[in-house]
C-alpha cells in the first residue's frame, strides 16, 4: 500500500478514534452507543495496530532504580478508602487510565481476563479520568458501577483524577511520566487505555499505548508472564 493511502486511513483511524471516545453520559447499565463502541472495539483495535496508531511500547535500555519510590505515593480507592501500592510490593502492578464512554472502552474485559489469568502473579489498578474528550463525566460510584455490571471487574479501580502532565496530575501519574522520578520515563497517557507495568522492586519497565492489548506478546512478554 502506497505511504500516502496508509496516511490517509491512519488519519481517518485518529478521527474514528477520537469520535469514539467523545463524550456521552455514564450510566450503571451501557447505552446504545457504548454497546456499539464494545463490538467494535477488536476492529478498531486491530485496525490501529497495523497502522501504528496509539501502539507505541516504550522500554527502557535497562532496567533502573527509580529516584523516588512508587510505593510511597498513596491514592484514594473508587470507594473512598485510602491506598498505596506498598500492599502489592513482590507482585508485578499495571497501572491504567481508564474512560468509560471510549472505543478503547472494551479492553476493561481483556484487563480482567489478565487479572483472573495471573492474580497471583500481577495487581491492575485501574485510575479513571475526564481528561480525553471529558469521557468520563460519572461520579466515582457511577464508575465503579460501570465497569461491575458491564465488565466483571474485580481488579481495584481508583477515585477519578487528571493523569495528563499539568498541576492536577495525579501524584502516581506524575511519578509514572517524570523521569526524576522513575528513573527514565517521560511518557504520559496518550488516551484513555495507556499503559504502564512495574515490576516486583518498583522499577518501571514499560509503557505502552492505548492500541497495545494487555492480552498482547508485547504486554505478556514485558509481564514476563504467560497465561493460556
Amino acid at each position: 500500500m502506497k505511504t500516502a493511502a496508509k496516511i490517509g486511513i491512519a488519519a481517518l483511524v485518529v478521527m474514528v478514534t477520537a469520535w469514539a471516545c467523545s463524550s456521552s453520559k455514564i450510566q450503571g447499565k451501557m447505552s446504545t452507543r457504548q454497546n456499539i463502541l464494545k463490538s467494535v472495539y477488536p476492529a478498531l483495535t486491530g485496525i490501529t495496530r497495523f497502522f501504528g496508531v496509539n501502539s507505541r511500547v516504550v522500554l527502557p535500555e535497562e532496567k533502573k532504580a527509580p529516584v523516588v519510590s512508587l510505593f510511597d505515593i498513596p491514592f484514594e480507592t473508587i470507594s473512598g478508602e485510602q491506598s498505596s501500592f506498598t500492599a502489592y510490593k513482590g507482585k508485578k502492578i499495571v497501572i491504567v487510565n481508564t474512560a468509560s464512554d471510549c472505543g478503547y472502552t472494551g479492553q476493561y474485559e481483556e484487563l480482567q481476563s489478565l487479572y483472573a489469568q495471573a492474580k497471583g502473579d500481577i495487581i491492575i489498578v485501574g485510575f479513571p479520568a475526564n481528561d480525553f474528550k471529558e469521557q468520563e463525566k460519572g461520579s466515582n460510584e457511577e464508575i465503579a458501577s460501570f465497569c461491575k455490571k458491564n465488565y466483571g471487574v474485580e481488579f481495584p479501580i481508583a477515585a477519578k483524577a487528571s493523569v495528563v502532565k499539568g498541576k492536577e496530575q495525579h501524584p502516581v501519574f506524575a511519578w509514572l511520566s517524570d523521569p526524576a522520578k522513575n528513573g527514565w520515563n517521560k511518557e504520559a497517557p496518550a488516551w484513555n487505555f495507556s499503559k504502564y507495568i512495574i515490576d516486583e522492586e518498583g522499577k518501571l519497565v514499560g509503557y505502552f499505548d492505548p492500541g497495545v492489548s494487555p492480552l498482547g506478546k508485547d504486554f505478556l512478554k514485558a509481564l514476563n508472564i504467560s497465561i493460556p
